[in-house]
């Protein structure tokens, strides 16, 4: 390969064995699923001992967690299997409705929290809060574990390029705010008196809900309506290929999402005269090319005889890979071959 393919950066954790990363995804599931049933619980026995509904608000998002982290982890382990007689490009797609799932899961949580916090404010009555030490413990263990959550998933996430993972980071992150603004009303009741601030947090804690929501729905819609990867990886692809010796040009360049997986076709224009072993050899190593640097993608490349004394586009029409290479004639070919 050309020494300026080097440029092409690869994802974070890009060398990672495709095994390592599903052990690595289902760890960091398990690990939420973990978390979750501690935090439920203590918040359980806090909301009790408190009456707070800043509590109460961070109790409903602790328990929706652990629906929608077991239903994450089922999907981890589901897509992790391989392709089969009815799914031959894998399973990946279930990661997609999962996330999509865990965002209507959110949604939902945050109105009914934002219904309680604004009717406790329209009504004026307050909800007096009690037992305020020990719920300012709870709440203070909660934050220190899903800090510690949110790091781990957070490595893990940018090493395995995991959907699932990162939509479960999200919801802990956005965990963070009502179990924060759950400390800050208790301390308030304790030194003050001051109980309003309780639904003001909650009110807040939904709006941010609401915000992960629609942000985890639309990723995992564009998914599931197979938009195109990342700008980024298209353009490494891109550059991969026009740097590869003995392509004289690619068109044609498409790619899809499912799950974590990256499914990308390219056609590449090859020197006619040349023998079947030699194309498919120039294909297979443009094959391994872009795995190297993208292993996350599953390509399948169509190889196409350059046209004799026509010289090809070594990059595709700006139209985003759905035309011919510089907008040209593609060249006649009695059909192209495909490497995998």
């Amino acid at each position: 390969m050309s020494g300026r393919q080097n440029d092409a950066r690869p994802p974070a954790g890009g060398d990672m064995r495709p095994e390592d990363a599903r052990r690595d995804n289902r760890r960091a599931i398990l690990a939420s699923v973990a978390v979750a049933l501690v935090l439920v619980g203590a918040k359980l026995w806090a909301f009790a001992a408190t009456g707070a509904l800043s509590v109460a608000a961070s109790l409903a998002d602790s328990a929706l967690d652990l629906i929608v982290s077991l239903g994450g982890l089922t999907a981890v382990i589901y897509a992790a299997r391989p392709p089969d007689e009815d799914h031959a490009f894998g399973h990946g797609s279930v990661e997609d409705l999962a996330a999509l799932g865990q965002s209507l899961f959110i949604a939902v949580s945050a109105i009914v929290i934002a219904a309680s916090g604004i009717a406790h404010l329209v009504s004026g009555r307050a909800s007096p809060l009690s037992a305020e030490g020990p719920g300012i413990a709870v709440m203070s263990l909660s934050i220190v574990l899903t800090l510690g959550l949110v790091s781990y998933q957070g490595r893990i996430a940018r090493r395995t390029q995991n959907r699932v993972v990162s939509a479960d980071r999200l919801h802990y992150i956005g965990d963070l705010l009502p179990n924060i603004g759950a400390v800050a009303a208790l301390g308030a009741s304790a030194a003050f008196g001051i109980v309003a601030i309780d639904a003001i947090v909650a009110i807040a804690a939904a709006l941010v809900l609401l915000t992960g929501a629609w942000r985890i729905g639309i990723g995992a819609w564009d998914a599931l309506m197979d938009k195109a990867a990342d700008p980024e990886t298209v353009a490494g692809i891109e550059r991969i290929a026009s740097e590869a010796p003995g392509v004289h040009g690619f068109h044609d360049l498409k790619t899809r999402r499912a799950g974590s997986r990256v499914f990308v076709n390219l056609h590449i224009e090859l020197d006619g005269a040349q023998s079947l072993s030699d194309a498919h050899e120039v294909g297979a190593e443009l094959h391994r090319a872009i795995l190297r640097h993208y292993p996350q993608c599953e390509v399948i490349i169509h190889k196409d005889p350059l046209r004799p004394g026509r010289r090809a586009a070594r990059r595709q029409d700006p139209s985003g890979g759905r035309g011919e290479a510089g907008g040209r004639e593609r060249p006649s070919a009695p059909g192209p071959i495909s490497e995998r």
